[in-house]
C-alpha cells in the first residue's frame, strides 16, 4: 500500500526538537525480542565477486523499501495529523524539501507519504533501477540509493519514537527490531548513510546489531 500523490525531487534535513521522552524501545524486555537468530552481516554481505554491486544494492534497497512500507502500514492508523503534527524522531524534526528547495514542515503521515511516493517512483524506473539483463545503472545510482536509505531511516526512527507502544500492542516489536537491525547492518556494510545522520538512534543500533547471547536465541518470540 503506497500512501500519497505528490511527486518531487527531495532532500531532507533535521532540526532539534524540545524535550526528549523516555525511550521505551530501549527497555531490555523489548530489545531482546527478535524473529531471527542468525548473523545479519552474513545476510547483507555481497555474496560473490560475480554479483554486481549495484544489482545487490538495488535488490536490497527495493526489499527494504517494501518491508519498511509494510511495517509503517501496521501503525499508520495511529499516525495522523493530530497525533503526529511533525515528523519527529528522538530530539529531531525532519523537514521536507521540494525540487525547488522549498522547506516544508509536514505532519508525519504527510512526510511518510512523500517518502514512499518518491522511493516507489525511483525503484520502478527502469532507467534508475534496471531489471533487464545488460541494462546499465546510471552514474547517479549510488547517490540515489543513499538518499533512499536516509529517508527510510527517518521512517523507522519515527515508528520507534512515536509508535512503539502501538507496535508492542500489535505484538510486532520482534519484527520491527529485526527489520531495523537488518537495515542498519546493511547501510553500515556499504556506507550508505553518514553516521551523523543516524546517530540519534545509536543506542538502539548498538543493542540490536550486537549478536544475541545463545540463551536468548529463538526464532519466533511473538504471535
Amino acid at each position: 500500500m503506497y500512501l500519497i500523490k505528490k511527486k518531487s525531487k527531495t532532500k531532507s534535513n533535521g532540526k532539534k526538537a524540545p524535550a526528549e521522552e523516555k525511550k521505551h524501545y530501549m527497555e531490555p524486555e523489548y530489545t531482546k525480542v527478535r524473529v531471527v537468530d542468525f548473523d545479519l552481516k552474513d545476510l547483507v554481505s555481497l555474496p560473490t565477486k560475480e554479483i554486481d554491486l549495484n544489482e545487490w544494492l538495488a535488490s536490497n534497497t527495493t526489499t527494504f523499501f517494501n518491508l519498511i512500507n509494510l511495517q509503517y502500514s501496521t501503525i499508520s492508523e495511529f499516525c495522523t495529523g493530530d497525533t503526529c503534527q511533525a515528523m519527529t524522531a528522538c530530539n529531531t524534526i525532519y523537514y521536507w524539501y521540494d525540487e525547488r528547495g522549498k522547506k516544508t514542515k509536514c505532519t508525519a503521515p504527510q512526510y511518510v507519504d512523500l517518502v514512499m511516493t518518491f522511493v516507489q517512483k525511483l525503484v520502478t524506473d527502469e532507467e534508475i533501477f534496471p531489471t533487464k539483463y545488460g541494462k546499465d545503472f546510471p552514474n547517479s545510482f549510488e547517490s540515489l540509493v543513499k538518499k533512499v536509505c536516509r529517508y527510510l531511516f527517518h521512517v523507522l526512527a519515527h515508528i520507534y519514537w512515536a509508535h512503539f507502544k502501538e507496535t508492542v500492542a500489535l505484538e510486532l516489536q520482534g519484527h520491527l527490531n529485526t527489520l531495523y537491525a537488518h537495515f542498519i547492518v546493511f547501510i553500515r556494510e556499504f556506507n550508505l548513510v553518514e553516521p551523523k545522520e543516524i546517530c540519534i538512534m545509536d543506542d538502539l543500533s548498538e543493542v540490536l546489531c550486537a549478536p544475541l547471547p545463545p540463551h536468548t536465541h529463538n526464532h519466533v518470540t511473538e504471535r
